[in-house]
């Protein structure tokens, strides 16, 4: 059964038996029968039941959280994300292995705006509309004080779930907006390993944007 979300009335946080997404409900069934030993089912948000501080990225991906079952273990953008995590004291360890490794999040939550993977790790519009109400519900679930979208399809995701025009909040590496009836959203770019090997993110870049979050949580 959906997990409901507090305060919403409807809205529910995540429902590990989705498939609302006929493509997507396909391509997991697919990659059970070719990887029998991963989760192949959608990736619960983790972390802190009552943690002010939200991360977004974009979509589990297929060897990865895909794989694991926990956002952003396995991937290569996990490297980068756990270790800045650990760094500002929003982790217990730099480094996250599988979903059983003992690792807490402190004060943090970790989400994907597509709760399951898409072929070639692009998610259609219609399949990010779908899931908006997952991510509406842990909006309203939760008490957060700032949201850290990890890249554009994060940063709109987060918009549309709160009821704000994409056109009044542009995205930009390290944007902080002041959101009505939301938290503070933060922006940066995925620590996607196109992007880290492009050096479009560096890692001062991206450490630059917990150093701020950090700060906005103290204030």
């Amino acid at each position: 059964m959906p997990e409901a979300a507090a305060g919403s009335g409807s809205a529910p946080a995540f429902d590990p038996a989705c498939r609302r997404c006929e493509r997507l409900a396909a391509y997991l069934d697919a990659s059970r029968r070719k990887f029998p030993g991963y989760h192949c089912a959608p990736v619960a948000p983790f972390g802190a039941a009552a943690a002010r501080l939200l991360i977004v990225g974009l979509a589990p991906g297929l060897h990865g959280a895909n794989a694991s079952g926990r956002p952003f273990t396995g991937d290569f953008a996990g490297i980068l994300l756990y270790r800045t995590l650990f760094d500002f004291g929003f982790s217990t360890r730099p480094e996250s292995r599988h979903a059983h490794d003992g690792l807490e999040l402190v004060d943090c939550r970790l989400t994907n705006a597509v709760k399951c993977v898409p072929p070639a790790n692009k998610p259609v519009g219609a399949e990010i509309n779908n899931c908006n109400a997952y991510l509406r519900g842990e909006l309203d679930a939760g008490g957060f004080r700032v949201a850290v979208a990890l890249g554009g399809i994060a940063h709109n995701a987060i918009l549309k779930a709160l009821g704000h025009k994409q056109s009044a909040y542009r995205f930009g590496h390290n944007r902080l907006h002041e959101l009505r009836g939301g938290p503070l959203l933060l922006d940066s770019y995925h620590c996607s390993r196109y992007n880290t090997q492009t050096n479009r993110l560096t890692e001062p870049m991206f450490r630059a944007v917990f150093e701020r979050a950090r700060a906005l949580l103290q204030t």
